[in-house]
């Protein structure tokens, strides 16, 4: 059975990307261990507003587990303790009475702060942007038993599909690389035989705005598949290195 529990709450507050960030610390009393994270941030900032002080910002959408909006470093994971999940779908029965919980946004120089937990994510669109378009004969329609698409390719095109785009990946990187992001969108369609037109210019396309928008390398520690709130693998990286190298060799 759920219960009320007390907790501190120590947010990282920021009023842009060039304004000097600090940590401050609130007091919250009972918070049903049924609520979820952003609940409990919802309850915090009803508080504040009541008391005419500046609310917390955050960002959310769906609340789940879909969009990928709810991008928070709680206690030094990104979308906190839990593993497979994104931050609306974390509860706050996996905190204890007298806890001080540490939040703070997506720690990157490809995604800059806007305003307290809120960073700036568009950096990830204009490296699908980069991919470009995908060729498609629309013709009369193809049965889809008569598409030859290997089970087990069908399978992990749609695993690395599953990625929301979210930056957890970056968030835990300690180089801030987006290569897990990257891999999975370029995986997606390098194991299906639709694009194979454009796969060499999208998988060198890719590669460079990721580098222009200022992530780095992949550090091979593994942290970003650990963290990834869909479980996308690290072998889509390995996969992204042979398009990327079978690209540069056709040059």
């Amino acid at each position: 059975m759920d219960k009320d529990i007390n907790i501190k709450v120590k947010i990282w507050r920021q009023n842009g990307p060039k304004e000097k960030g600090y940590f401050e610390t609130f007091p919250l009393e009972k918070i049903s261990q049924g609520s979820s994270f952003l609940e409990m941030l919802d309850i915090l900032n009803e508080s504040l507003i009541n008391e005419g002080k500046e609310p917390v910002v955050f960002d959310h959408d769906c609340r789940e587990g879909i969009c990928g909006m709810c991008s928070l470093y709680i206690n030094g994971h990104p979308h906190g303790p839990d593993e497979g999940i994104t931050t609306c779908q974390l509860h706050m029965r996996r905190f204890n009475d007298g806890d001080t919980i540490t939040v703070e946004p997506w720690r990157s120089a490809g995604f800059p702060i806007i305003k307290d937990l809120i960073v700036d994510r568009t950096a990830f669109d204009k490296i699908i942007q980069a991919g470009g378009y995908v060729s498609v004969n629309t013709g009369s329609a193809v049965d889809a038993n008569a598409i030859p698409i290997p089970r087990d390719d069908a399978e992990m095109a749609m695993d690395a599909a599953a990625c929301i785009g979210c930056g957890a990946c970056v968030a835990a990187c300690k180089n801030g690389s987006a290569m897990l992001f990257v891999s999975a969108k370029v995986s997606q369609l390098a194991l299906l035989p639709q694009g194979k037109v454009e796969a060499s210019r999208r998988a060198k396309s890719m590669v460079a705005k990721m580098d222009e928008l200022g992530f780095g390398n992949c550090t091979n520690t593994g942290a970003c598949e650990v963290e990834c709130p869909k479980n996308i693998s690290i072998s889509n990286i390995a996969r992204l290195n042979r398009e990327f190298l079978t690209a540069r060799f056709k040059d």
